[in-house]
């Protein structure tokens, strides 16, 4: 049994169609949430979330530009795209979106496994320091728990009272790369997929991540996609050009 872990897609259609294109095959599919918000195709990315299915967890992003919360607290261009994206969502969409789970969520097909967007002790919590992983690992009795939201693919473990992580070598940005991580039965782990939509570990191209059950193992996918396309798509939205330069560097 395979599973298929998407995180931060943020409407780029782009970047989630190659990520589907050159997935390997899987039985299930986890979305780790901010399916909307920075990029300029949210009702499309949406029905092809929707499509997929399976196991959903709501993002920041989500309930902002759903209406849920405010924007308020965003800085000046993320709110831009929530408002823009709010307008832009159909009613449909919006009420989806909105309805989104709150993390954590568990599912009874893989039941070693957790689905957060932030942290397990807060969704909005970002997940980016030794002491914050710690604390979120003591805390969860789930052998992994898979989480996004800080746009960052790795794996963070903890075997007995010793924290470690686990990062990728940057491989060219015109071809895909793979990295395979096998887990231990005694470790914990918190592990980030990557963003599809929009990385910010300095690597543009898309990232996704595949749960093998069997093998007790997983793959962590980068793939290079039509950058200049999505690019294209956010400036002619009217979407903050800063939004659009990002995707160039993976920042």
């Amino acid at each position: 049994m395979r599973l298929l872990i998407l995180s931060d897609i943020h409407a780029n259609l782009d970047a989630l169609e190659a990520c589907l294109a050159a997935a390997p095959p899987y039985d299930g599919v986890a979305n780790l949430g901010d399916i909307v918000g920075y990029g300029a195709c949210p009702n499309e990315v949406v029905e092809r979330a929707r499509e997929l299915g399976e196991i959903f967890v709501r993002g920041n992003h989500d309930r902002a530009c759903s209406g849920l919360t405010d924007a308020g607290d965003f800085n000046p261009i993320a709110y831009a795209a929530a408002t823009w994206t709010k307008r832009t969502l159909t009613e449909e969409n919006r009420t989806w979106v909105r309805d989104l789970p709150r993390g954590p969520i568990t599912d009874a097909t893989w039941p070693k496994l957790q689905f957060v967007h932030g942290s397990p002790l807060d969704e909005d919590d970002y997940i980016l320091s030794a002491p914050s992983a710690e604390i979120a690992l003591e805390s969860s009795p789930f052998p992994v728990t898979f989480f996004g939201h800080t746009h960052v693919q790795g794996v963070i473990g903890l075997q007995g009272r010793e924290l470690f992580t686990v990062n990728f070598e940057r491989g060219r940005r015109d071809r895909q790369t793979v990295s395979r991580v096998s887990l231990e039965d005694e470790v914990r782990y918190l592990v980030n997929p990557g963003s599809v939509g929009q990385p910010r570990d300095g690597d543009p191209r898309a990232g996704f991540a595949v749960y093998d059950a069997e093998e007790h193992a997983i793959t962590f996918h980068r793939i290079p996609y039509d950058v200049p396309r999505a690019q294209h798509r956010i400036v002619s939205a009217g979407l903050p050009d800063r939004l659009a330069a990002r995707l160039t560097d993976g920042r």
